[in-house]
């Protein structure tokens, strides 16, 4: 007859007996229930078509979990079986869990996308503008990393008018993520235009830092304009999809938002040529105008509205003198030949009286008696008439009258000569 055993004797058999027989399995299995306790434990069960088996999985195993457990999961439970003596329970203690088919880091990447795209932390709205000009600008990333030195390059070759700040943080491993956030809620407080977090390539483990919900948390709530910069550019992360700006590579990332000094300077070139012809067409037309309105001003002034009516009153004045004298030499041509003609009239009558006088004195000279009477000569006046001494006959009486002398005569004889 076998020894009777006490429950607790049983049951601690029997949990010596599973506990050293199953102590790293693998179980695969669908996951049928799952409760995250506040402790952080994980409690959660796995079946397949027959049975189901209680898993525990405990905070600092659960903290390592990089995707979230979910019922209808399949998924790969790796740990022991532990046997709880008190109520004759068994359970597999969980160390590790790994989905099925696919790795844990994909499982728990495309999660926390699908979780934080419903929360509006992807929405294009809510990401802020991009400055045009950074004066100040924070680098979250090692301190002692190439990818801080290769921004730094392009910083100094691309635009050197910055105040650079840089946030020394980890940027890989297990710690890395809580002082990713922590640098990035410093760096907004620093009064920044812009922040770029990231690092150079790596695996996915390398750079699972920023596929981390704290770190999207924390970029979603900056009210500063931040800058995604991870791995390479195949390498697409959660910090990238919730940030304002994503760039391929930190070194993109400087050339995205600063510009070029070169190409500033010739683009402040260009608007110094084009402001200086602006200006110059614009004082061009201002002095069109200017003239045009000094010359209205001018024609509408009193001082030219009165030289107006002194230039016309001069002009009548000057009508009016040029009006007189071809007047008054029309008057003149009238008047002038009258003392012309009245002088010709008098030299022509004097001349006609002249000649008259010369007449009446040849005519004068002609009968004067005197002048017409010659020495030893006298005229005959018979009966008071003149006649010639042929009319006289013998015994008449006459007379003999010169200039001086009278004679009574008588005719004592005649003879013809």
């Amino acid at each position: 007859m076998n020894a009777t055993m006490t429950v607790t004797s049983l049951n601690t058999k029997i949990k010596s007996l599973l506990e050293t027989t199953f102590m790293h399995i693998s179980v695969e299995g669908e996951i049928s229930s799952v409760t995250y306790h506040n402790s952080g434990h994980i409690y959660f069960s796995i079946k397949d078509k027959n049975s189901s088996i209680k898993c525990v999985m405990f905070r600092s195993n659960a903290n390592r979990l990089k995707f979230r457990l979910e019922r209808g999961q399949h998924i790969i439970v790796n740990g022991s079986i532990s046997v709880y003596t008190l109520r004759g329970e068994y359970q597999l203690m969980t160390v590790s869990v790994e989905p099925f088919g696919q790795g844990a880091l994909a499982l728990a990447y495309e999660q926390l996308k699908e979780k934080l795209q419903q929360k509006g932390y992807f929405d294009a709205q809510r990401k802020k503008p991009q400055p045009k000009y950074i004066k100040k600008l924070a680098l979250v990333t090692a301190s002692k990393s190439a990818a801080l030195q290769d921004m730094l390059k392009v910083i100094d070759k691309r635009w050197r008018l910055l105040e650079v700040i840089v946030i020394d943080t980890l940027v890989q491993g297990d710690k890395s993520a809580p002082q990713i956030a922590e640098a990035l809620a410093f760096a907004d407080t620093l009064g920044c235009d812009a922040i770029v977090v990231g690092r150079g390539g790596g695996s996915k483990e390398d750079l699972w830092a920023f596929n981390e919900e704290v770190v999207a948390d924390a970029i979603f709530n900056l009210n500063t304009f931040v800058v995604s910069a991870v791995g390479h550019e195949v390498d697409v992360l959660i910090s990238d999809f919730v940030a304002d700006l994503r760039a391929p590579t930190p070194s993109a990332a400087i050339e995205m938002i600063l510009p070029d000094q070169n190409e500033v300077l010739y683009t402040l070139s260009e608007l110094q040529n084009r402001y200086a012809r602006t200006m110059g067409q614009i004082l061009a037309n201002k002095e069109q105008t200017l003239n045009a309105l000094t010359q209205e001003f001018a024609r509408q002034s009193v001082s030219r509205k009165i030289a107006m009516v002194e230039r016309e009153f001069k002009n009548l004045e000057e009508e009016f003198q040029r009006v007189m004298e071809y007047k008054l030499a029309q008057f003149e041509a009238k008047i002038t030949p009258l003392p012309q003609l009245l002088r010709e009239n008098f030299e022509y009558a004097l001349q006609v009286k002249t000649q008259t006088l010369n007449s009446l004195e040849q005519k004068m000279r002609l009968y004067d008696p005197k002048l017409k009477q010659k020495d030893g000569w006298a005229e005959v006046v018979l009966n008071e008439k003149k006649v010639a001494l042929s009319e006289i006959k013998e015994s008449d009486r006459f007379s003999l009258v010169d200039m001086t002398v009278k004679l009574e005569v008588v005719c004592v004889s005649k003879e013809s000569i």
